[in-house]
């Protein structure tokens, strides 16, 4: 026998579904995260969303040095991700973190050219008079832009350099201006150079004995301590699936 739902009835039914995902939904995670994490990132999100769909988590892409500045001055993030572990240890000694800092990677530098063979090029070749401009990232806040400074004052090449370098305000900032040819080579992440966009063009891997590691860290903030879907997410990254897709764009695992 076939029972049929009346119109009222069916309403009733997607309201109680509608009242059941809302009741469902994660509480809303804040992620402060350095920009050479840009990609490798929104991949890991987007696999901690599929295994908890009701997940609610936010990512904003920025400089490390700065990022640490806007928490330190009140900004509601509840998980930073730095490029230098060393602003996660800034934050705890301000009181301002619920976990210890943690290292979750060590990244790489690399020349990336839109125009010209960067396979075969060494830090030596950036004095050459055909190149004329070269995009870092700024020194002063951006973790990769002072390993890239570190890595040609060891080559011996900064001071000749200098005045062809135009400054990006992070190291994908960087990346998009050798990758729009406002620069001809980029000082620029691994992990931006693997992706497809950018991994067109060949790289080449700056030895990493030239600077100083690329030890990253992270930290879970005092405001996200309150939330378990953020120290959820923080456990995630140390899952092998989290630590697969890092590797996949030239992240060394701890």
């Amino acid at each position: 026998m076939y029972h049929w739902f009346k119109p009222w009835r069916v309403l009733s039914v997607l309201a109680a579904l509608l009242f059941t995902s809302s009741l469902q939904a994660g509480e809303l995670v804040r992620i402060a995260a350095a920009s050479d994490l840009r990609y490798a990132l929104d991949d890991i999100i987007e696999l901690y969303r599929e295994a908890n769909p009701a997940a609610n988590v936010q990512v904003v892409y920025g400089s490390s040095g700065k990022m640490t500045t806007q928490i330190i001055n009140g900004a509601p993030y509840d998980i930073f991700f730095s490029a230098d572990i060393a602003f996660p240890k800034r934050l705890e000694q301000e009181g301002l973190t619920a976990t210890p800092p943690a290292v979750y990677a060590i990244g790489r530098i690399v020349l990336w050219s839109n125009t010209l063979d960067a396979e075969g090029l060494t830090l030596n070749d950036l004095t050459s008079d055909s190149i004329t401009r070269i995009a870092i990232a700024q020194p002063a806040h951006a973790p990769y832009g002072l390993r890239a400074r570190e890595a040609m004052q060891a080559a011996g090449v900064w001071e000749a350099v200098q005045p062809k370098l135009v400054f990006g305000e992070n190291i994908a900032h960087a990346a998009q201006m050798a990758a729009s040819g406002a620069a001809q080579v980029g000082v620029i992440a691994l992990s931006l150079a693997k992706f497809p966009e950018l991994a067109t063009h060949s790289h080449y891997l700056i030895d990493d004995n030239l600077h100083n590691p690329l030890t990253q860290g992270y930290v879970v903030t005092r405001r996200g301590g309150d939330k378990p879907e953020a120290m959820h997410f923080a456990d995630f990254m140390a899952t092998e699936q989290a630590h697969s897709i890092m590797e996949q764009y030239g992240f060394v695992m701890p």
